[in-house]
């Protein structure tokens, strides 16, 4: 009988990163931001604004550095603190781009080929898209893997490119006989506010491409807009159900209460406790009510931060630093492993 191969003993790492495209909404809060913040409690967690993804579609150069700083400002207004968690820009370190080039040799055509976000993305022009939109995913494994992070918080449209950077690290390590030199990364998924919806569609992701503002609540609006938005958001006549299973069929409805759930840290089912047999006449307001108070204080904390670029730019230089400090001596193994000169 073979012995079983060996798997990766050292510390676990969480990773995630923002893409700097525009100002971030509800959904980006509770999928991710909360999420984030949570997590720098109990783990060692190493998060920073992907601008070498950003530029697989055209930015405006003038644009992308601003981008870069707000995405920042929200990170730390929804609370992230840059002396417990690692904070920095992707570009700032360059570990992400040699391992994505070494990970290019390792993965597969048919690999990436698989990939449903750059069919999505690329559509029916896709010899028109750019080689980095169809290797992005790659780059992505090489920020997972460039601190060796072992867990990462993905939405389920993401779980596709985590299982590639699997795929990756574990032909590397087989392809240099290293057992155990890269860490198979698992996702973090569970827990509420994993997937927000539209508010004037609720089969459809919120999102900061739709041209309906009324579709999404920013991170940046105030209690007025807040509340108006809710009060617009598409549901239907009937009263809310006793059970999830009555909410099947009503996604506008659904949406709603997935929602509260996220704000109030509770569970939907334990939502429509409270609210079972009231129509959204009462529930619409409650939830209002509950959204004000979790994102005006965020939005006040974001206006403050974006008028002090130097303090944001003071935080990703020295999150940069301690990101090289992490990422360097593993590509320097890295080098050592492949047998580059020099290493």
């Amino acid at each position: 009988m073979s012995e079983p191969t060996p798997s990766y003993t050292g510390p676990q790492r969480v990773f995630s990163g923002v893409q700097p495209t525009g100002a971030l909404h509800l959904g980006n809060y509770l999928g991710a931001l909360k999420k984030f913040v949570a997590l720098q409690h109990t783990h060692d967690c190493i998060f920073c604004v992907v601008d070498l993804h950003a530029i697989t579609v055209p930015q405006d150069p003038k644009m992308l550095a601003s981008n870069t700083r707000k995405i920042t400002a929200a990170f730390l207004a929804a609370g992230l603190d840059p002396e417990r968690a690692v904070l920095f820009v992707q570009s700032a370190v360059r570990a992400h781009s040699e391992l994505a080039w070494i990970f290019n040799c390792s993965a597969r055509m048919g690999w990436l080929e698989r990939m449903t976000q750059f069919k999505d993305k690329a559509g029916q022009d896709k010899e028109r898209a750019s080689v980095g939109l169809f290797a992005y995913p790659v780059l992505q494994a090489a920020d997972i893997l460039a601190y060796k992070a072992t867990h990462v918080p993905v939405g389920e449209d993401q779980k596709q490119h985590l299982e590639l950077s699997r795929d990756i690290a574990e032909r590397f390590n087989r392809d240099y006989d290293a057992p155990g030199f890269f860490p198979l990364p698992d996702p973090l998924i569970k827990g509420p506010g994993a997937r927000v919806m539209s508010l004037k569609d609720g089969t459809k992701k919120m999102s900061k491409s739709d041209p309906s503002d009324l579709s999404r609540i920013n991170l940046e609006d105030d209690a007025d807009t807040i509340a108006r938005k809710i009060k617009k958001a598409r549901t239907d006549p009937e009263p809310l159900p006793e059970s999830i299973d009555g909410l099947k069929g009503r996604d506008g409805a659904a949406n709603l209460v997935g929602i509260y759930a996220a704000l109030a840290g509770t569970t939907d089912q334990a939502v429509l406790d409270e609210y079972a047999g009231k129509g959204f006449g009462i529930f619409k307001p409650a939830l209002a009510e509950l959204t004000v108070n979790a994102i005006t204080p965020i939005g006040e904390e974001l206006a403050r931060l974006n008028a002090d670029p130097g303090h944001i730019d003071k935080v990703l230089a020295d999150g940069a630093k301690r990101a090289r400090a992490i990422a360097d001596p593993i590509i320097e193994d890295v080098r050592r492993t492949i047998g580059f000169w020099g290493s």
